[in-house]
């Protein structure tokens, strides 16, 4: 997963950003355009020198924003510099035009490898497909976080290589949202992925929610664009079947979760968030497995928010910076 150039306003294709479902604040005294304040995201990472932080702060200041939260890391002897900042501004007297022009110019300036600007009230939502195969219990989770508003994406289809009847909960709420179900059934000869690259071709990012079939080099360099996936905390060293199962008959006693970018190297993309929690001798399998995906689901739901509020960059070959 390389990284890439890119100096834009939208989503990149690696490591990229999306939306936060920030509300306007409206100034006392009138109820004209002039007076809705809204919010802006602003990540920058380029070849670090002095002045970053002032220009920064000086174009948003000089269109009348004001800055309400800046995140900096530049890591000890490397000559990389990464930020994300939040600003308040006035829409009418910053279009969102010039404010893609004016981070543009800094990004020229600085010889920057990523600079996207986001503003949630205007932009709109990302789009996402979402894989899964079996196992509902992350499925279920994004789709209620979603109906709720506490995912800011519009989601597309579900893809699945297992075969949900009409009458069960996830085909129903599906239907009554008007969200489309794709099952494909994969054998070991055939994964389907040329279908499944014509059911997402118009996403952003793709979330793999449980699913269980490994996306091969040539799907991800087609798709060319993020894929989130959730595995328990228990790899590497509980793998194949049952892996809740090994763990639990080895009396392990802490289990986790962790999502992560999809490579082609298996289940070793770069980290966006992990969780853990103790599990002890009065846990039964069933218990243990419950704290299991409880956590997957906790951890994914994190992991895209983070994505989409634009906190997650691409760190060295192989890591992150998560604001």
């Amino acid at each position: 997963m390389g990284l890439t150039r890119r100096i834009s306003s939208s989503i990149p294709h690696f490591f990229g950003f999306a939306e936060r479902s920030f509300k306007s604040y409206k100034l006392p005294g009138g109820s004209s355009s002039s007076s809705s304040l809204t919010h802006g995201i602003h990540v920058f990472h380029c070849p670090d020198q002095v002045g970053i932080v002032a220009k920064l702060s000086e174009c948003i200041a000089s269109r009348g924003g004001n800055i309400l939260g800046a995140d900096i890391f530049v890591p000890e002897k490397k000559n990389v510099f990464y930020s994300r900042n939040e600003f308040l501004f006035d829409p009418v007297k910053w279009p969102r035009e010039q404010m893609d022009e004016d981070f543009l110019n800094l990004s020229k300036l600085f010889s920057a490898t990523r600079s996207v600007v986001r503003v949630p009230d205007l932009d709109p939502k990302f789009k996402i497909g979402i894989l899964a195969s079996k196992q509902d219990h992350c499925l279920v989770d994004l789709l209620h976080r979603w109906q709720e508003g506490r995912l800011p994406v519009e989601i597309t289809c579900v893809i699945s290589n297992h075969e949900r009847g009409p009458n069960t909960h996830v085909i129903r709420f599906l239907e009554r949202n008007n969200i489309p179900y794709h099952y494909l059934n994969t054998t070991k000869e055939n994964k389907r992925e040329g279908e499944i690259l014509e059911l997402v071709l118009d996403t952003d990012f793709l979330v793999l929610a449980r699913y269980m079939q490994i996306l091969s080099g040539n799907f991800l360099r087609t798709y060319g664009k993020d894929v989130i996936n959730i595995h328990h905390g228990l790899l590497p060293s509980f793998k194949g079947g049952n892996p809740s199962k090994q763990a639990f008959d080895a009396g392990v006693k802490l289990i986790g979760a962790t999502s992560h970018f999809v490579t082609e190297e298996l289940d070793s993309g770069p980290i966006i968030e992990q969780m853990v929690e103790r599990v002890s001798h009065r846990d039964n399998l069933e218990s243990f497995v419950q704290k299991s995906e409880n956590l997957e689901r906790q951890c994914l739901a994190k992991a895209m928010r983070s994505y989409c509020e634009l906190r997650v960059l691409p760190y060295e070959e192989n890591r992150t910076v998560v604001f």
